[in-house]
């Protein structure tokens, strides 16, 4: 597989590339609003973010400060999987920052933080010149035409992919206030007229294969309030390809001649859906038209895919983070039967959420270190402080690590008590975090947290995936059934609500009656209501049968969850073994999340000080490694080829 520098990038965006704080108080001022989302932001940033998502191999040309906000931008373009050849550190100068706010469908304040800022100190030397011949086009803005310096490197960029044989394409995504044309508290102002801005973003006109604007942005590059003498003003500068968009009524192109109407343009069919924040849908209708512009497809196509995309976006929180998959469009697009309060469509929701979660995991092999009462029992036994639990579990952190190696398909689950400090520690590895919420031992399920278990979420990094085990059978007497079950659905809310993956874990109390098909009619239970956690964690049986209803269940309910993890139920090693022999069978079974099996007789021994903590390490370490070395044995032996 080509190297991320040998690969050709369909699209090179360059310019704008801030962090957004969007304000998570719908229906009031800017003022009012006391917490705010963090995502990337930036036109640019948006559309590549976008177009990756959509398939397109995009790259960014910009610069972020030498800070964690540029930190952010840089790992978030990674994790999207786009090219960061182009994003350039800058210590002398800080990331952009944006706040952003909904306070109705028609207004949505906004304020510019863009002192001296790093992707406005952007300059022609910046500009690879072998970055920009691997694109086969680039894209510029308006925003970065508006001071010399970033105007200059966006210039050299369209130039040299000309000559290379590549593509410019143009938005004109025009913010008065960042041209100086209105004061700073209206950052959301998308139209002044100004004669020097109009002939400014004139002179790129030539370079241009295609142009995109709102009406409004095609006012100003056109120099009048009437958008068919706009239209024409720009033509006779410039055979580009010139699309305007129209909001709820999508867009309209015109390939050659204007004509005398909008409505003789090019278009495609519009989606009506509520406006629920309109900030990003012009990024979004730009990543979907070059998915299909970029391919060649049919211009009324390219036009249907960008307003799909950008009627998407209208019904989501935030920019970036709301541009669809294109697993997630081609499912928008097939169903005729949405919602016009489109957030409100479950299926579509989860798809998209399913389809933008980070990292990808063929396989996971968790260490489990999360109890809590266990801890509290056995240094109750042994008579020792408690108070030193907390420094073994940072030793369980460093086990793991040893084992690992940084290899990300392994993990640990800690809790907020007792593993307070390791879950901190671990935020600088590569590993997938868990976190247990339930009350140790509660039946029926009470939640470790506020009586709001999202308050309590959202306090917990976006990197910890939620863990709840549930204490469950499906023949349950009904009230208990029931109220454990609104619970799940509770927790289930919350974590979409706060970003945050769930792992449901189900363990069918000790003395009920269990068969093959038990666990699977829990499962379908949790599904039939409506809950779809990102991964579930199970028991280990040697019933093939029984594994095979349970991913016979989670395949038909939810092709895009993430998998299955087996729990250890502190049974001795060989029957853990055993147990994988069957389970590495099923492809949905990923791994497991094992803890007193491997850490029990060592915290005891570490705890009474018969081991140091180098001899506890070691011996977790080796624990660990001979359950990751049988399951890798069984997955190879019992995956069909």
């Amino acid at each position: 597989m080509p190297s991320q520098d040998q690969q050709t990038l369909d699209l090179l965006a360059i310019g704008r590339s801030s962090v957004d704080l969007y304000g998570q108080q719908v229906g009031g001022r800017l003022e009012d609003m006391a917490s705010f989302a963090k995502y990337v932001g930036g036109s640019p940033t948006n559309t590549a973010v976008g177009g990756a998502r959509l398939g397109l191999r995009t790259g960014l040309l910009t610069r972020v400060g030498a800070d964690h906000m540029g930190r952010f931008i840089a790992e978030q373009l990674t994790r999207e999987g786009v090219d960061t050849n182009g994003v350039i550190t800058d210590p002398a100068r800080l990331t952009a920052l944006v706040i952003l706010g909904i306070r109705d469908r028609e207004n949505f304040p906004l304020i510019f933080y863009r002192e001296n800022c790093a992707d406005m100190a952007l300059v022609p030397e910046d500009v690879d010149l072998e970055l920009v011949a691997r694109a086969r086009s680039v894209l510029i803005n308006g925003t970065h035409l508006s001071q010399p310096g970033v105007r200059a490197a966006s210039l050299k960029a369209a130039h040299a992919v000309r000559e290379a044989g590549g593509r410019v394409v143009f938005d004109i995504d025009y913010r008065p206030v960042l041209w100086g044309l209105t004061g700073r508290d209206a950052g959301e102002n998308r139209f002044v007229a100004a004669q020097a801005v109009t002939d400014s973003l004139q002179e790129v006109l030539p370079l241009c294969d295609l142009i995109i604007g709102t009406e409004e942005e095609v006012h100003i590059l056109g120099g009048s309030t009437d958008t068919i003498a706009c239209l024409r003003a720009i033509r006779e500068k410039t055979d580009a390809l010139l699309v305007a968009k129209r909001g709820p009524m999508g867009c309209v192109a015109f390939p050659g001649a204007i004509p005398d109407s909008l409505g003789d343009g090019v278009g495609a069919r519009g989606f009506p859906v509520e406006v629920y924040n309109v900030l990003g849908a012009g990024d979004a209708f730009m990543a979907g038209f070059l998915r299909g512009w970029l391919r060649d497809l049919p211009l009324e196509q390219c036009c249907e895919l960008g307003n799909a995309c950008g009627a998407i976006v209208v019904s989501r929180h935030g920019c970036a983070p709301a541009m669809p998959t294109w697993t997630e469009l081609q499912h928008f697009l097939a169903d005729e039967d949405r919602p016009f309060r489109l957030r409100e469509d479950k299926d579509l929701e989860h798809v998209h959420w399913a389809t933008t979660r980070q990292g990808t995991y063929p396989e996971l092999t968790v260490l489990a270190v999360d109890h809590r009462s266990q801890f509290e029992d056995l240094a109750a036994e042994l008579g020792v402080d408690i108070g030193l639990v907390p420094a073994f579990k940072n030793l369980a952190l460093s086990a793991l690590d040893r084992v690992a190696g940084g290899d990300p398909r392994f993990g640990v689950l800690l809790d907020g008590r007792f593993g307070f400090d390791a879950l901190a520690r671990a935020g600088d590895f590569p590993y997938w975090i868990g976190r247990p919420i339930e009350e140790p031992k509660s039946r029926p399920l009470a939640f470790e947290s506020s009586a709001d278990v999202a308050t309590e979420l959202a306090e917990w990094p976006l990197n910890h995936v939620v863990k709840c085990l549930v204490f469950y059978h499906p023949d349950d007497p009904a009230d208990l059934r029931e109220r454990q079950e609104r619970q799940v659905l509770r927790l289930f809310d919350a974590c979409r609500k706060t970003r945050h993956e769930l792992l449901l874990e189900v363990i069918v109390p000790s003395g009920m009656s269990v068969d093959s098909d038990t666990v699977a009619r829990a499962v379908q239970r949790f599904y039939d209501l409506g809950v779809r956690p990102d991964w579930w964690k199970l028991e280990p049986v040697e019933d093939a049968a029984a594994w095979g209803r349970i991913s016979q269940v989670v395949g038909q309910n939810d092709p895009l969850c993430r998998g299955i993890v087996l729990l250890g139920l502190s049974a001795p090693e060989e029957e853990l073994v055993a147990s994988f022999q069957v389970a590495a069978s099923f492809p949905q079974v990923k791994g497991f999340a094992v803890g007193r099996t491997i850490f029990h007789d060592v915290a005891r021994q570490w705890l009474t000080r018969s081991i140091d903590d180098e001899q506890a390490v070691t011996a977790l370490a080796g624990k660990l490694t001979r359950l990751v070395t049988a399951w890798r044995n069984a997955r190879e032996q019992g995956m069909p080829t």
